[in-house]
């Protein structure tokens, strides 16, 4: 979400639309909006400064770098900001019995089965917004009241 724009967000659509000039897959793709992610839009929509959503200092938009020195900060140097995408992935297979073909499409993942690929025409929104709720609240939820569970110990 580092890259992305104001115009690409319709907060009263929750929806977020990354355009095609930005997706490894040269398509456009739609992210459903969850009420957290929601919220974070409309604290940073009140820090406004430009038509970025996560202004950078020095540069138009963040860096991943700037990401890579928050986990540094927070004493996590065992963490990557694309282990999050990983953690997502692993937390949907293991935890849930959203279908493999759901995750896959919310990660923005390309078929690589032509035929199947062929075939698919559409984006399982509604599926992938039911998806991001779940996600969501497992992000929310504490395991144990004020103790923070080391994804690494989950294996």
């Amino acid at each position: 979400m580092l890259g992305a724009k104001w115009i690409e967000i319709d907060l009263k659509a929750k929806i977020w639309t990354i355009p095609a000039a930005r997706m490894k897959s040269g398509r456009e793709h739609r992210v459903p909006l969850s009420k957290a992610a929601l919220a974070v839009l409309q604290e940073m929509e009140s820090l406004r400064q430009n038509d970025r959503v996560f202004p950078g200092d020095r540069r138009e938009t963040l860096s991943d770098m700037a990401l890579l020195m928050l986990l540094r900060r927070m004493n996590r140097s065992d963490l990557t900001a694309h282990g999050f995408r990983s953690t997502f992935r692993d937390w949907a297979a293991e935890r849930t019995n959203f279908p493999s073909e759901v995750v896959e499409m919310a990660l923005a993942h390309a078929v690589s089965d032509k035929v199947e690929a062929a075939y698919r025409r559409g984006d399982l929104f509604e599926k992938r917004r039911k998806l991001m709720d779940a996600w969501a609240a497992y992000c929310a939820r504490p395991e144990s009241p004020g103790q923070i569970i080391s994804m690494r110990s989950m294996g």
